[in-house]
């Protein structure tokens, strides 16, 4: 189910700011919202900062063998997660767009990312 705005996008954002690579932070968000949406919460994604790397299309393995995200972010929409929310900013800064990544999103320029953490009742931080 996509959601037209940010207001309804859901009950649950989680707020991903590291890449994928160099700790655990990144993998345990996404683990967060795959627990969260397998116990019938309404999930949202927000990539900020680093984290937006993580929707790079087409990534490998990291130093020392750790596991890309890639896998796990392809099994989002079979948990219900298609609220996929991209700080602009973040993508400006990396020289990225939304056609580099891996998932459609929706990029929220800083006014629109107020909102959404606005109106989201529950947000995590990783």
């Amino acid at each position: 189910m996509q959601h037209d705005s940010v207001e309804t996008a859901g009950e649950l954002l989680i707020i991903l700011r590291h890449a994928p690579h160099g700790s655990s932070w990144l993998r345990e968000g996404l683990d967060a919202a795959l627990v969260a949406a397998a116990f019938g919460r309404q999930v949202t994604l927000l990539f900020c900062g680093e984290g937006v790397t993580a929707l790079v299309a087409e990534q490998t393995a990291g130093p020392l063998g750790q596991k890309g995200t890639q896998p796990t972010l392809e099994m989002l929409a079979m948990y219900d997660i298609d609220t996929l929310l991209v700080d602009q900013q973040a993508l400006d800064e990396r020289g990225l767009t939304a056609a580099d990544l891996l998932l459609p999103v929706r990029p929220l320029a800083p006014p629109q990312l107020a909102a959404a953490l606005a109106a989201h009742p529950l947000v995590l931080n990783f």
